[in-house]
């Protein structure tokens, strides 16, 4: 399939933001909280996914949850402790770069989480995400899926960007050579956390484009009808002629000089 031109993708995502923000109003409107966890391979284009979705949203109310390295305190914490406080509330929207599911990736993978402790989080996080579910959390979860070659053609590119450069990580060239270890470490967690109230949505990302609108229109279709008319707002007259701004280069504030005497 070749892939979707710029052109088409962006007559094809214009209708699908405006739909965005009509979730978000039916959030606001019905106090409802909404999960959409991100994940997948390297370079398979999770932040570009949630910038598409975000694009156009209130940041206040849309927040995207991308955390760092946990800190030596975290890494003490009960493992799911460092998300919590991440959690929508009433009428908001979170969207996880990568969420507690790093455990079952790249922690199993990178030998940064033993065996033990990745059986464990297998068994707490269906019991963990039923828990949210069951108290009226919407989640939704992807994984964004990206064939071997097409990972090698983005972490070139990274590689000869400069601007693109800060996405490129001593575990992501590590990442190269353990794609098949990434891959059964991804067939046990489905296996695990696949549930019926918590279910993951596989989506192709080899073209990013098509993906982007695959994924928007899976979370779009799989929400309540979120139709909520928008407030009616008109904008009268102005009761006399506009006003005009002064610009111009404003001239520096003059260095202080101390008194005689002054210390």
């Amino acid at each position: 399939m070749k892939p979707i031109k710029r052109k088409d993708y962006e007559a094809a995502l214009r209708p699908m933001q405006v739909e965005l923000t009509a979730m978000a109003r039916w959030l606001q409107h019905s106090g409802q909280r909404l999960l959409v966890i991100v994940e997948g391979r390297d370079t398979a284009g999770k932040g570009g996914a949630i910038k598409a979705i975000s694009e156009y949203l209130n940041p206040r109310q849309c927040r995207i949850v991308a955390l760092p390295v946990p800190s030596d305190r975290e890494r003490g914490q009960w493992y799911f402790q460092r998300y919590v406080p991440h959690l929508p509330a009433a009428g908001e929207i979170a969207l996880f770069d990568r969420s507690w599911y790093n455990r079952a990736g790249v922690e199993r993978v990178m030998g940064y989480a033993t065996e033990a402790q990745v059986a464990a989080f297998l068994h707490a996080a269906p019991v963990f995400e039923r828990q949210l579910v069951d108290d009226g959390l919407v989640m939704l979860k992807y994984w964004l899926c990206c064939d071997q070659a097409q990972q090698e053609e983005r972490f070139a590119e990274r590689l000869a960007d400069p601007l693109k450069r800060w996405k490129l990580s001593p575990v992501d060239l590590q990442a190269r050579s353990r794609y098949d270890d990434y891959t059964r470490a991804r067939e046990a967690m489905l296996e695990a956390t696949h549930t019926k109230h918590a279910p993951w949505t596989l989506v192709d990302f080899n073209d990013q484009r098509s993906g982007r609108l695959t994924l928007i229109r899976h979370l779009l279709d799989h929400l309540p009808d979120t139709h909520i008319p928008p407030e009616d707002m008109s904008l009268p007259p102005l009761p006399g002629k506009p006003a005009k701004d002064r610009f111009g280069v404003v001239k520096p504030i003059p260095a202080f000089v101390p008194a005689a005497g002054d210390d």
